[in-house]
């Protein structure tokens, strides 16, 4: 238990070095916010958001790991999802989150968007030291 009284109950670690653990990582998001209940609209939400960013740990950070942690705040439910790469980190944090920036040929929509789609975002990034990202969405009561 941390200081806010969050427990990790369980967590399950992805490599993300190729597509096809993008769609792994994809499945396994999917259905572990189906066995917490989430909503259609929450799961989707999440899962696009993890693709996303697991697109760009793959494309950007040179690949990485992924782990989905499962937490319980006293009845509450939530999915967190960390991202971590030891790419070449970004430069201007607060302009990779603006929708439209993109440093390849995306459509600009990567960390804005999944920023967007989940309660909550947290990144840390270091030119030439890699980048994590981490997500966390919370079970509507």
């Amino acid at each position: 238990m941390n200081s806010f009284g969050v427990v990790v109950t369980s967590t399950v670690e992805v490599g993300l070095r190729s597509d096809q653990e993008i769609v792994k990582l994809r499945q396994i998001v999917r259905d572990e916010a189906i066995a917490q209940g989430f909503s259609l609209v929450d799961q989707t939400k999440f899962v696009t958001a993890a693709s996303e960013l697991a697109r760009n740990t793959l494309l950007y950070g040179g690949g990485g790991d992924a782990k989905l942690s499962v937490l319980l705040n006293g009845t509450r439910k939530g999915l967190k999802l960390t991202f971590v790469d030891q790419g070449a980190g970004i430069p201007d944090i607060e302009r990779a989150l603006q929708d439209g920036f993109t440093s390849g040929s995306g459509l600009g929509l990567g960390l804005g968007g999944a920023r967007r789609l989940c309660d909550e975002f947290e990144i840390q990034s270091e030119p030439g030291k890699g980048t994590t990202v981490s997500i966390t969405k919370w079970k509507l009561r």
